[in-house]
């Protein structure tokens, strides 16, 4: 029996991306361009942390209130360990469902799924429950795991008030800081050395999954 291949996450992405640009209007494309190029300027991507360096270890709350960490994970084998913005982002929605079709694949190769957000826990929870996932979502309130990855940049102060006026980003997240992460994917190795990252200013770009499961099956990943 010959089993569909899901299409690539970039292929759904691009798509997401085209159906925004036909219907937004001008100011709030203006606006979220100028935000893209905000993060360039500030050069997150260049500070966050790289491959060859150390991951930081950490310990955090899972959607049911049980404690995870890092360090445990790589007792196991291999983490790929990924951020998204939140349940309100459909970037962010698409690519955790490619995630959760890809998951097998992780396991065969040895590795498991972590994946932050800074949303409070009953956000976290809702979204996961909405999408059925089969992998570890963690609650990083305050983006401080994400802070120690390097990853955290501000909000412009244009796409803030069209994030909070539009879905409560305040709510969501608990705070009126106006971070958030990248969404950004690193692959750590068993003793704690990142061996692959993704990192993209633009947070309509993401690791896609079946390379993930690529780099994973290489001898020297």
């Amino acid at each position: 029996m010959i089993h569909s291949k899901p299409a690539s996450l970039k292929a759904q992405l691009e798509e997401k991306k085209a159906s925004f640009n036909s219907t937004a209007s001008d100011g709030k494309k203006k606006a979220y361009q100028e935000g893209i190029a905000s993060v360039e300027r500030d050069g997150v991507v260049g500070k966050a942390r790289q491959v060859g360096e150390q991951a930081p270890d950490f310990t955090l709350t899972n959607a049911v209130g049980k404690p995870v960490s890092l360090s445990e994970y790589l007792k196991k084998g291999r983490v790929v360990l990924t951020w998204y913005r939140g349940g309100w982002c459909p970037y962010c929605n698409m690519t955790l469902r490619r995630l959760q079709q890809e998951l097998p694949n992780f396991k065969a190769e040895g590795a498991n799924l972590i994946v932050l957000t800074p949303e409070l826990p009953d956000k976290s929870m809702s979204t996961a429950e909405k999408h059925d996932l089969k992998f570890e979502v963690l609650s990083d309130v305050g983006n401080k795991v994400a802070r120690a990855y390097g990853i955290v940049f501000k909000l412009t102060d244009e796409v803030a008030r069209l994030y909070d006026e539009g879905f409560g980003l305040h709510q969501y997240n608990g705070d009126n800081s106006d971070e958030l992460p990248l969404a950004a994917t690193y692959i750590i190795n068993e003793d704690g050395k990142i061996a692959y990252a993704f990192l993209d200013a633009d947070y309509r770009n993401r690791a896609e999954p079946s390379e993930l499961t690529d780099f994973l099956a290489k001898p020297s990943a």
